[in-house]
C-alpha cells in the first residue's frame, strides 16, 4: 500500500486535532502540511509502524511539539492572572492529552504513545486540562438542533460543565433571533435543520452580528474537512460521546479567550 493510501483516511481527522490545538485553519493545515513532507522524507515512518495512524499522529507531535514552549507558573504569579492568561499558561500537554483521548479517539496507551508519555501522565494531564478550562470558562450557550432528544443531551453535557443555556433553536431564522436577543458565548450548532434550513447558514448570520466561538455538530464531518473552502474550526461527529463535547467546548471557549 503507499504511503498516500495509508494517509488519506486518516487525514480529516488529524487536521480537526490540529486546528484544534492552533485555534486555527490556516495554522493547524500548515503543521499538517510539515508532516505530510516529513513523512514523504521518512516513509519507513509509516510502512514499519503497526498503526498508521499513531505513526501520522506522532510524526504530527515531533513538529508541533518542536515550536511550543511550556511555562511554569507558580500559585503567586497563577493568582494575579485574568482568567484569559490563566487559560493562556495553561500547558499544551494537557490539551494535547484531552484531545487525544475526548476528541480524537485514542486510548490513554496509544495517546501515551503519541505523546512520550507513561500511561498515568496522560490520565494526569487530562484531569488538569479538563478541571482547568472549566473553571475558567463558564458562559451561556445557544443550542441551535432541530432533534429533540439530541437538544436535550446537549443541554445536559453544557449544565454539567457549569454553563448555562439560553435557549434551544430548530431552525435557522430561530437561532439568529435567540442569538441576538441573549448574545450567547458559545454556539452549538447542527448542520442539518429539519425545515431545510442550515445551521452553518445560522451561524454565519450571527457571527455578522457579534464575535462568539462556533461548534458544529455533524454525522459526515469530512464532507466539510475537504480542503477546498473555509471550514469549521471545531467539529462534532454524531453520535457524539460526552467527553468529546466537553472538550471541544472547552477548546472553543480556551481560543477564544486567547484570541480576545
Amino acid at each position: 500500500m503507499t504511503v498516500a493510501k495509508m494517509i488519506a483516511p486518516h487525514l480529516p481527522y488529524l487536521r480537526r486535532y490540529a486546528r484544534a490545538l492552533t485555534g486555527s485553519q490556516n495554522s493547524g493545515d500548515a503543521y499538517v502540511r510539515a508532516t505530510l513532507e516529513a513523512l514523504l522524507e521518512e516513509k519507513s515512518q509509516l510502512t514499519a509502524a503497526a498503526s498508521p495512524k499513531i505513526a501520522l499522529y506522532k510524526a504530527f507531535h515531533a513538529i508541533w511539539s518542536s515550536s511550543v514552549a511550556e511555562h511554569d507558573h507558580d500559585e503567586a504569579t497563577l493568582a494575579k492572572m485574568t482568567p484569559d492568561m490563566r487559560l493562556q499558561a495553561l500547558p499544551p500537554r494537557d490539551r494535547e492529552a484531552l484531545l487525544l483521548t475526548a476528541v480524537e479517539g485514542f486510548s490513554i496507551e496509544d495517546a501515551g504513545d503519541i505523546l512520550g508519555l507513561e500511561p498515568a501522565k496522560v490520565q494526569g494531564a487530562i484531569i488538569e486540562a479538563q478541571t482547568a478550562i472549566e473553571a475558567q470558562l463558564a458562559t451561556n450557550v445557544l443550542i441551535i438542533e432541530d432533534e429533540p432528544i439530541i437538544a436535550l443531551d446537549l443541554e445536559a453535557l453544557v449544565k454539567d460543565l457549569g454553563h448555562d443555556v439560553v435557549g434551544v433553536a430548530a431552525t435557522r431564522d430561530e437561532a439568529v433571533a435567540l442569538a441576538k436577543s441573549s448574545r450567547p458565548g458559545l454556539v452549538l450548532a447542527d448542520v442539518r435543520l429539519a425545515d431545510g434550513s442550515s445551521g452553518i447558514d445560522a451561524a454565519t448570520d450571527i457571527l455578522g452580528a457579534f464575535d462568539v466561538p462556533v461548534i458544529f455538530i455533524t454525522a459526515y464531518p469530512e464532507r466539510l474537512l475537504s480542503g477546498e473552502r473555509p471550514e469549521p474550526a471545531y467539529l462534532i461527529t454524531k453520535p457524539f460521546l460526552a467527553e468529546t463535547v466537553k472538550a471541544t467546548i472547552g477548546q472553543a471557549l480556551f481560543f477564544h479567550g486567547v484570541k480576545r
